[in-house]
């Protein structure tokens, strides 16, 4: 199964390197086209300083990364997909990549900024040679990005997605940071056609329209934003009218999803035809919630999520959940281990990387498992 992942990830890694390259060409050129002459004084006074950086690391780097400290904050340890996410970044930086296992340092977030950003300045303070950081508030980029880009120290952001100014920022000032995940426009999307690919494209009932209740991560996360919103445009674009019963903040938590899922079930009844849910963790609580109410997904609800935990596409195998999205944790982690070696060697890096999502029904539940197994 190793020599079977591996196989799997190399092919990712390829399929990466041809797509990723375009991510950030747009972000580029609408950040030239819009630099004035004293910001373009300022930008090529700030990239020659980078380059210097680079060029120092580079010297500095060998090829061997063994010595090199890696510094490593997760949002919060107890979340479903990033406990998959961690595993595997930590695994391929030592096995793969030759860290040291001492020197790559993996801090819990806790769910709190303050507590996040105080483990990123003692990263800083004990001299850390890169940064990967899934941010508890992506709105906090900017701030920390100025604090890695003063103590000479590049950044790779994983998971959670600074907006589009502070991305263009770094290409445009020349700041060795980068942001490695996939585009949630997708993954909404995909979630949307999956209910679209059913029988009866989610009208359960046969009144023209679909009725359902959207159970949100984190309002200030896009991935989140973007779920929400594509999910039910794909629906909409495909001429289905669609009536939203409840939108509720669930956090990306189980059992906050499970209550929300029950409180709304007892409300509307079986006026609900689809549950959407952010990702996966929340898909199970409503799970929970649906068969308490005696109701049978797949015959008079459906139910999606995102991530496709080993635990969600067990139950879209079993009939359990409609479908979920495949939110490829090995190929994110790897690609986020191979670009904070090349700012180490001082190698240019595309300040946005993106890896794509794939669906996951019956029909290839069985073949995702394998490999998350």
């Amino acid at each position: 199964m190793r020599l079977a992942k591996k196989a799997t990830a190399i092919a990712l890694a390829s399929v990466m390197a041809m797509t990723l390259a375009g991510c950030s060409s747009s972000n580029t050129a609408a950040t030239t086209a819009a630099a004035t002459t004293a910001a373009a004084e300022t930008t090529a006074a700030a990239t020659e300083s980078a380059k210097e950086a680079a060029t120092t690391a580079a010297e500095a780097t060998t090829g061997d990364v063994s010595d090199k400290k890696v510094g490593i904050s997760i949002y919060k340890f107890d979340d479903n997909f990033m406990t998959l996410y961690r595993t595997e970044l930590v695994r391929y930086l030592t096995e793969d990549l030759g860290f040291k296992s001492e020197n790559v340092v993996v801090q819990d977030g806790k769910g709190d900024q303050a507590e996040q950003t105080n483990q990123i300045q003692n990263f800083i303070t004990q001299k850390y040679d890169v940064l990967i950081l899934n941010l508890v508030q992506a709105s906090s980029a900017p701030e920390i990005t100025d604090m890695c880009k003063e103590a000479g120290i590049p950044v790779v952001y994983i998971n959670r997605e600074p907006d589009a100014a502070e991305e263009e920022r770094w290409s445009s000032e020349g700041i060795a940071a980068t942001y490695v995940g996939c585009d949630a426009r997708q993954s909404g999307t995909y979630q949307g056609e999956e209910i679209l690919e059913t029988s009866n494209k989610g009208d359960i009932n046969g009144d023209g329209k679909v009725s359902y209740i959207m159970i949100q991560g984190d309002p200030e996360n896009v991935d989140a934003q973007y779920r929400t919103e594509f999910s039910v445009k794909a629906l909409t674009d495909a001429g289905v009218e669609v009536e939203q019963l409840l939108m509720q903040r669930g956090d990306w938590d189980q059992a906050k999803a499970q209550q929300i899922a029950q409180d709304a079930l007892n409300q509307y009844g079986d006026k609900i035809e689809v549950i959407f849910c952010n990702n996966d963790a929340m898909a199970l609580g409503a799970l929970q919630s649906i068969e308490a109410a005696g109701r049978k997904v797949n015959e008079d609800i459906y139910l999606v999520g995102v991530d496709a935990l080993t635990e969600a596409v067990q139950n879209v195998i079993d009939g359990k959940q409609t479908g979920t999205v495949f939110n490829d944790h090995f190929a994110q982690a790897q690609a986020a281990g191979d670009i904070a070696v090349k700012f180490l060697k001082g190698e240019s890096v595309d300040p946005v990387n993106m890896v794509d999502y794939s669906k996951v029904t019956q029909e290839n539940a069985q073949e995702v498992l394998d490999k998350l197994k």
